[in-house]
């Protein structure tokens, strides 16, 4: 869970500490962010694949398999991060053109360009990441997460509000703190994971005679489908951003703040969902569907448990939460409406999390991405539109179309694992 809660910590820090500067300035780094995300969602979405697949092969005891899965996939997450930078710069003059205020742009630009470069050891990490995830090493991530973001506050006091020997830069040395730690990262990871010798036979360099089409083929089968659920998710949080920004600064500021505490209870679902992607991805490789069905349940009501603490905890602290980031009255008052809403949406945004990592662990992504879409696009974002444009509630009915998508999700995803379990039990019975 804090393994993968570290990725948006940086940028929660980088709003806590940017939003003192003002409201304007925090409206600048959440529109930069919302675009950078979706290309962190579809990258990170890809390396999941890497994830079950090298479970399944450490439940089969073959390492030379697990060895040549982790080093295609750490091929494939380095080009990722490649193409992922090289959008980002290409889309940036969509900014221009998004009805958000020109104050915020122009703040926003800067900002943008440097953490877009970050994109390449984001994505080079994600490949060791989900490689020692899928070993149920997860401690070694978790400290370099911690590491790199020890790294970013200390540099964001030095580079945003001027300290000793550093200049002041505001939102810009926000962006220099999280590309550094980022760079960190990837070398905590590499320099821990050289040191110890249960991964010494996944490191031997691998030789290109050794690189196969039918791996890169089968990560790339589970890693694209992955990637557009996450984008499907994270496109219509950063419609939301979009559409909140037609507001006025004010409202933008207030959506960034409640979507940032809400999306970091995300990332601890999260990482329940690997757990569950890898412990159903060890039974698939036992053929033990019984197990596999207890431990994914198992997982469904760890999640709810600890979402429904976070939905009393939103709900309990909606008025004084916003103050870790501004302490601008009105700002404030409209992010603790939408906290309210939050507190709903907690249960079902858990729930569908996990149940994704769950189909993921039995390699099941084709229909559940088209499940997503169905709920985020098809259900989710028109009741978006039409009670925040429409009926003018404004980031209060976009956030109501937030939990209409959220929920949504949860039901037709758990119907999915369920009907997916119960078949493959169906089926062994039936030939043993």
């Amino acid at each position: 869970m804090i393994g993968s809660l570290g990725h948006l910590l940086v940028g929660l820090i980088d709003d806590i500490m940017v939003g003192r500067l003002g409201p304007v300035e925090l409206a600048a780094t959440s529109l930069g962010n919302s675009v950078f995300f979706i290309a962190i969602s579809i990258g990170m979405g890809f390396s999941f694949a890497i994830t079950p697949l090298i479970a399944e092969s450490d439940s089969e005891g073959d390492e030379k398999k697990g060895r040549l899965i982790f080093q295609h996939g750490l091929v494939l997450t380095t080009i990722m991060g490649v193409a992922m930078f090289a959008m980002l710069v290409l889309i940036k003059p969509i900014l221009y053109h998004l009805d958000q205020p020109e104050e915020v742009v122009v703040l926003a630009i800067p900002y943008y360009e440097i953490v877009a470069f970050s994109m390449l050891p984001l994505m080079i990490f994600q490949g060791f990441k989900q490689f020692t995830d899928g070993l149920s090493q997860t401690k070694y991530a978790m400290h370099a997460t911690i590491v790199a973001n020890i790294i970013n506050v200390l540099l964001n006091f030095a580079l945003i509000y001027g300290m000793w020997i550093f200049p002041r830069l505001e939102i810009v040395g926000a962006a220099i703190g999280t590309l550094i730690s980022r760079i960190a990262m990837v070398f905590f990871m590499y320099i821990v994971l050289s040191n110890k010798l249960i991964f010494t036979v996944y490191l031997k360099r691998i030789h290109f005679a050794e690189i196969k089409k039918e791996i890169l083929k089968r990560i790339i089968k589970l890693g694209f489908p992955t990637a557009l659920q996450m984008l499907f998710e994270v496109g219509l949080f950063t419609a939301s951003v979009l559409l909140a920004g037609t507001f006025g600064a004010y409202a933008q500021a207030s959506n960034q703040i409640a979507l940032k505490l809400a999306t970091t209870t995300f990332m601890i679902a999260v990482g329940v969902g690997v757990a569950a992607t890898v412990r159903v991805g060890n039974q698939k490789g036992l053929k033990n569907y019984v197990e596999l069905r207890r431990i994914a349940f198992s997982n469904f009501l760890l999640v709810f448990i600890i979402m429904f603490c976070f939905s009393i905890g939103f709900m309990l602290l909606k008025d004084i939460l916003p103050w870790m980031f501004t302490d601008n009255l009105e700002v404030i008052g409209i992010a603790s409406s939408l906290l309210v809403v939050a507190g709903f949406f907690q249960l079902s945004d858990g729930i569908q999390a996990v149940v994704l990592g769950a189909l993921r662990g039995l390699q099941d992504v084709n229909i559940p991405s088209i499940l997503t879409f169905i709920a985020y696009w098809i259900i989710g974002f028109p009741v978006c539109y039409y009670l925040g444009t429409i009926l003018e509630m404004g980031p209060l009915g976009i956030w109501i179309g937030l939990l209409t998508a959220l929920t949504s999700s949860a039901i037709l995803l758990l119907l999915r694992f369920n009907y997916l379990t119960n078949k493959l039990i169906q089926q062994k019975n039936g030939t043993t």
